[in-house]
């Protein structure tokens, strides 16, 4: 059994033999997170590996799909962390990943410098604006605008957390691109693979996914375009396979 509470519902976990507890008022993945979660480099068999900005867990519980590393996932909100820890105890996953509630800024003094193999992390993508156009919903701005961290924190933690040789991935927008490099570049992390998600065939990119490694050389591959839906505003048959695990 499972206690939900208020207006979450357990949602499958689309490909994964995995349920997760969601809440349309409070926070619900999107594509992004199924995306990083992919794209990521993780050792297969064993290592450690941290998801800074979890939310409700999405993203460890699809890497425990890929990995039998030790996960750790942090949350600064708490009713968000509370669902995560419920997932995973649903999951049956307590033994694999732990989440943690804390700032994410806090993490290296708390776990460690240099600890983790692989850090991943989907940040909220926007600057905070002024306060009359804060979403009103205090959870969806957090998730959405640098209320709590911004993206060199972001950077900056993850360089801390990481091992040297070590991997950090991001998902964020293509307008913080460049802000994404200089930062990476100040925090000794060297991009290596770039891709670009497209919404149709035409369009302009609206997502970028990024991996760097902590102190490697400049080498930097552009991976092909992904693009998600169709004219008809079907998935392409690329995102299908993400999602469902259909060829």
């Amino acid at each position: 059994m499972i206690n939900l509470k208020g207006d979450e519902r357990l949602d499958y976990l689309l490909a994964e033999d995995l349920r997760i507890i969601q809440s349309p008022s409070v926070f619900s993945f999107s594509l992004d997170a199924v995306l990083l979660a992919k794209f990521a480099y993780v050792p297969i068999q064993k290592g450690n590996i941290i998801d800074l900005c979890s939310g409700n867990g999405v993203i460890p519980l699809f890497l425990s799909t890929r990995t039998k590393g030790k996960i750790i996932g942090v949350e600064i909100q708490e009713r968000l962390y509370d669902m995560a820890v419920r997932s995973i105890q649903y999951n049956g996953l307590e033994n694999r990943i732990q989440m943690v509630h804390g700032d994410i800024k806090e993490m290296p003094k708390q776990l460690g410098y240099g600890r983790f193999e692989v850090v991943t992390c989907n940040p909220p993508y926007f600057k905070t604006p002024p306060e009359g156009e804060i979403n009103p919903n205090e959870h969806l701005a957090i998730a959405r605008h640098e209320i709590l961290c911004t993206l060199e924190d972001v950077i900056k933690v993850s360089s801390d957390l990481v091992k040297q040789g070590g991997k950090v991935a991001l998902v964020h927008r293509p307008g913080r691109l460049m802000d994404i490099v200089t930062l990476m570049r100040q925090y000794r992390l060297e991009p290596k693979r770039i891709q670009f998600i497209y919404p149709k065939q035409g369009k302009e990119a609206n997502t970028l996914l990024i991996e760097a490694i902590k102190d490697g050389s400049p080498d930097l591959k552009i991976l092909p375009p992904l693009v998600v839906y169709h004219d008809n505003n079907e998935y392409t048959k690329e995102i299908r396979a993400i999602l469902y695990g259909e060829s």
